[in-house]
């Protein structure tokens, strides 16, 4: 249909010269009949237009993504990012790595996988591992007792503001508790606070007046209930860093690296709720503990895995330490199994997870998130063999032996 046929169509249906938002709120109408061709001829035109504004643009990249052409939704979701309208960088990325993913030769490897967010965006993880739970409950008793015991591993959480009610619910019955809330899409720190209180995050109620949508919302967080007995070292909190590398997701085949590291605060801990917004007590990311005055440059604020097991036998017994290890390990193989038949799987890709678990008094282990590009970058000469040793121990894997130099 050309231009002037869809003006003459919606001069009939209007009985007058249609404006842009004439057409775009057509176009949203056929979209959500699944009428995606019909959407595009009219998000085409509607772009012509004087008025015509990124939502457009937008709207008409998730067209072309509905109709299976990616290169085009890519142009489309590129503009938008560039002009400021809607954070959709993590889809950028994700088109990106399927598009090259389809244009490869025999030989090619990339180091994501497509819909790597289905286990490395906050509220997705979280949803996918209630999911297998709940289907792992499902199973006759005998067989399910050995496996879903093992994967009570999250703290309870929920994403706001979509569950906001069911939230303000469990915080009324304990309302004493405290809990941390984060971006569902950012990392390194952003964005995060911890809360007491429930109208620290009235902004998210769904009594709030704006109108919201999950598929668009920027301001999407998950809640978590705060581990607020961690383990301690020094009188200090903190979290590890422990890698797994996936090649291949049917079948699982997947890698965990002997070595890690510890990320410890530059500040003792302490349950004060007057130092609940104090990020160097409660936020192990280094790249907020550097800017405080009681970083140590030297070691970084890091302890190598293995060192951080040796004091524990040392402290608290070689089985109880084991036992820990066991438990860690349960959550890599269940949190990739929970993802296991969403995630597309493909000869051409791997990828490498940074796990960040915490770990409580009682030597439980907890998963905080998944990291689907670790940081590789350095802080001091052991950080940087470690991850040279890391990076070496991929390649060893990934590369077969016929690759082409």
């Amino acid at each position: 249909m050309s231009r002037e046929e869809v003006f003459e169509w919606f001069q009939k249906r209007l009985n007058r010269p249609p404006e842009a938002f004439d057409i775009y709120k057509v176009a949203k109408e056929f979209y959500q009949l699944g009428a995606y061709s019909r959407a595009l001829l009219c998000l085409q035109q509607y772009i012509t237009l004087p008025g015509a504004t990124l939502p457009g643009r937008h709207l008409l990249g998730y067209c072309y993504l509905n109709l299976n052409e990616p290169e085009r939704a890519l142009r489309e979701f590129k503009k938008c990012v560039k002009e400021g309208y809607h954070d959709d960088w993590q889809l950028v990325v994700e088109l990106t790595i399927e598009i090259a993913r389809i244009n490869l030769n025999k030989d090619a490897l990339i180091n994501h996988y497509p819909n790597n967010l289905e286990l490395t965006k906050k509220d997705l993880m979280v949803k996918n591992i209630k999911r297998y739970r709940k289907e792992l409950e499902k199973l006759p008793p005998a067989g399910a007792d050995a496996s879903f015991r093992y994967i009570d591993f999250l703290p309870t959480t929920y994403t706001l503001p979509g569950d906001y009610n069911l939230f303000a619910e469990e915080f009324k019955r304990n309302p004493s508790s405290v809990w941390i809330m984060k971006p569902t899409d950012k990392a390194r720190g952003i964005g995060i606070f911890i809360i007491n209180k429930l109208q620290q995050i009235k902004k998210w109620s769904r009594d709030n007046k704006l109108q919201w949508s999950y598929a668009n919302c920027k301001d999407t967080y998950v809640i978590s209930r705060y581990i607020d007995n961690p383990l301690l070292i020094g009188g200090k909190k903190f979290d590890l860093r422990l890698y797994v590398l996936v090649t291949s997701w049917r079948p699982l085949v997947a890698y965990k690296h002997e070595q890690g590291f510890g990320r410890f605060c530059a500040v003792k801990y302490t349950s004060d709720v007057n130092e609940l917004d104090n990020n160097f007590v409660h936020l192990t990311n280094v790249s907020i503990q550097k800017f405080g005055e009681d970083y140590n440059e030297t070691n970084g604020g890091k302890w190598s895995f293995k060192n951080l097991l040796l004091h524990l036998q040392m402290t608290r017994g070689k089985q109880v330490t084991d036992k820990l290890v066991e438990d860690i390990d349960s959550i890599f193989v269940h949190s990739l199994k929970a993802v296991q038949q969403v995630m597309t799987n493909d000869k051409h890709c791997f990828e490498c997870y940074g796990y960040d678990i915490i770990i409580d008094e009682g030597l439980r282990p907890w998963l905080i998130e998944v990291n689907a590009s670790p940081s590789l970058s350095a802080t001091t000469t052991s950080d940087r063999l470690m991850k040279h040793c890391l990076i070496n121990d991929i390649l060893d894997i990934v590369i077969p032996e016929h690759f082409p130099e």
